[in-house]
């Protein structure tokens, strides 16, 4: 298996890669526009600030490459939530594959959300032998708001798109590389795609 996670200093890639390791899968860290194009699966990882991220996006010529890809990508808390269009964070302008907006939760809750929540509305096979109400693990201050593109939602106070996909393009706030045997499952299902 080809898989690549996308190294653009914005993410925690470490741990991602070493969720792939345990299921037997030597996923490779690359900045390299080519290595991406050519990989059959590629993974989005984001940790940070979103005006920052996209950033250093720019600065490699990976925010024209990203949204060309035709394989399956997997996008990870802020990379899913960089592939949206647009982020209150920062005020930036994103990839614009999903077509929604990422919003910052109000002062009612604490924020970042940080710890488990369950995960509902499981629309796709991003999700197979994953059950309504499993918990995963997040940590997030902006959530992207309920569209037609969420395959999964989450309630924190209001409900919002945990999960998004569209076409080839898959997209997750939580952490599944963080969440357990839940996590592992999502992690052998997008390899299975």
């Amino acid at each position: 298996m080809d898989l690549k996670i996308i190294d653009y200093g914005a993410g925690n890639i470490k741990s991602i890669q070493f969720a792939f390791q345990r299921l037997g899968i030597d996923a490779i860290l690359s900045s390299n526009p080519e290595d991406i194009i050519s990989a059959e699966k590629v993974v989005f990882p984001g940790v940070g600030e979103a005006s920052s991220a996209m950033k250093k996006l720019k600065d490699s010529g990976l925010d024209k490459v990203i949204p060309q890809l035709t394989q399956p990508v997997l996008g990870i808390c802020l990379g899913m939530q960089l592939m949206c269009n647009h982020s209150e964070e920062g005020n930036t302008q994103g990839l614009g594959i999903f077509d929604v907006y990422v919003k910052k939760f109000n002062n009612d809750v604490k924020v970042p959300q940080m710890g488990w929540n369950v995960i509902t509305n499981l629309k796709s096979e991003l999700f197979e032998s994953i059950n309504e109400g499993d918990y995963m693990y997040l940590v997030h201050s902006y959530y992207a708001e309920i569209c037609p593109e969420a395959i999964a939602t989450t309630d924190y106070q209001i409900e919002y798109a945990s999960a998004l996909q569209k076409e080839n393009f898959y997209g997750v706030q939580f952490h599944p590389e963080k969440s357990g045997l839940i996590g592992e499952q999502l992690l052998k299902n997008f390899i299975n795609l």
